[in-house]
């Protein structure tokens, strides 16, 4: 597969990576708007955006625009994350040039139908409050809120029902206008396509987009400062969340990065995991036992977290706690660590077989401006971890309290403050 990246003159970057194993043509629309770039009281207004935009432009009805995507067989959607906003679709070859100037009219003329936004509001706030019974969600709104106070970061993609009940359709539309301009755009196309011919495709209907003469807003996030706090929300449920979260770097810091991605795999991804075996297999603890560290623009977060009966909450918080701990207390074995690079490996090369799959990356990574040889820079980084590496950096990192959140009956999570 031959990969391929352009900058054209009105700012967009086009990356293209010619795969024709199959007759489809995928690709992801990426801008830097998000959950990042939202103000606190319009919180949620990405996801509402990438809700309603696809239901109308200035020329087609939300009718006209499905039937024309359902005639071919194609897919197209949007959607909101912490760190970009994108539109994806999938096609057939035969069918690109068309599917592309329609996602071209979403991407630049979308009309937000006044009763199509009331209704996705009202979906949004219905989806919002369904969350709130489920105890991991609320167990990981409390950690977030907790650990990034007043960073976007610490705000849920779909906002809350006090700030998603006040947007309307001007708000959408100012904020498109905002952050949808070419020097914001990163198209990334995958499939039976040539550079060449995608350049000119996309110059087809992209190319007298002008770049505003007014630059993109300054952002002021606050820092993220280390503060650990234990909080705790009873519920009457049948089972206690527990959750511990330590503040680490983002994907900027490459070596501590690729360090802790190996540390989390090895720790709590699937059931040959450290919590699976020792705290689920070994020890009877959980009904569900991981670890996640997303990749994020900003300071990031390690996050291990337990379902538990109610009354093992206590020592499921000190196992957890412990198997952190360890980490920066005994180094890795040989086996171990070979062990985790290989499923780390594996499953990011499983996660790359589709064109849709390598279009999200790739654009995902330019967007978060690390760049497209990312994807080889990290998998060569991931061979070279040593054992040492991994216990430094782990004492670097986890050698202080973690934030807690417990969620769960009251009697069992009050023992613990």
């Amino acid at each position: 597969m031959s990969t391929q990246r352009t900058i054209l003159n009105n700012g967009i970057t086009v990356i293209t990576v010619e795969n024709p194993t199959a007759d489809i043509i995928a690709g992801r629309l990426f801008l830097k708007a998000g959950g990042r770039w939202e103000l606190r009281e319009k919180a949620g207004i990405s996801h509402l955006l990438a809700a309603v935009m696809t239901k109308g432009t200035s020329h087609l009805s939300s009718v006209e625009i499905a039937e024309k995507i359902e005639s071919v067989g194609a897919v197209l959607g949007a959607d909101a994350s912490t760190d970009y906003f994108s539109v994806g679709f999938k096609t057939v070859t035969e069918d690109f040039r068309e599917i592309f100037q329609l996602v071209g009219e979403i991407t630049r003329s979308p009309s937000f139908p006044s009763e199509e936004v009331e209704l996705e509001q009202y979906l949004t706030i219905q989806n919002i409050r369904s969350q709130q019974e489920r105890p991991f969600n609320v167990a990981f709104k409390q950690l977030r809120e907790a650990m990034y106070a007043e960073h976007p970061y610490g705000t849920s993609i779909l906002g809350s029902e006090e700030t998603v009940g006040k947007l309307g359709r001007d708000d959408l539309q100012q904020y498109h206008q905002t952050f949808f301009r070419p020097d914001n755009l990163v198209i990334s196309l995958s499939g039976r396509i040539k550079h060449d011919e995608a350049i000119a495709i996309v110059t087809d209907v992209f190319g007298d987009w002008q770049t505003p003469n007014s630059p993109l807003p300054e952002l002021t996030i606050p820092l993220v400062t280390s503060q650990p706090t234990s909080n705790k929300n009873p519920q009457d449920s049948q089972q206690a969340i527990v959750m511990l979260g330590y503040l680490t770097p983002s994907v900027r810091k490459e070596k501590d990065y690729t360090v802790l991605k190996l540390l989390n795999t090895y720790l709590g991804n699937g059931l040959s995991s450290r919590l699976f075996v020792e705290l689920r297999e070994k020890r009877g603890l959980a009904y569900d036992v991981s670890a996640f560290y997303p990749t994020r623009l900003d300071t990031s977060q390690f996050v291990v977290y337990m379902g538990t009966a109610p009354e093992n909450t206590a020592i499921a918080l000190e196992g957890l706690h412990q198997e952190v701990k360890r980490l920066g207390e005994v180094l890795l074995t040989p086996e171990d660590l070979q062990g985790a690079k290989n499923k780390l490996l594996g499953q990011y090369a499983l996660g790359k077989q589709t064109n849709s799959e390598i279009a999200q990356i790739l654009g995902w990574y330019e967007t978060i401006e690390v760049g497209i040889d990312f994807d080889t820079q990290f998998q060569e980084a991931i061979i070279e971890v040593t054992i040492e590496q991994a216990l430094e950096t782990a004492q670097q990192y986890f050698r202080g309290d973690p934030y807690i959140s417990l969620v769960g009956p009251e009697a069992f999570i009050n023992e613990q403050f």
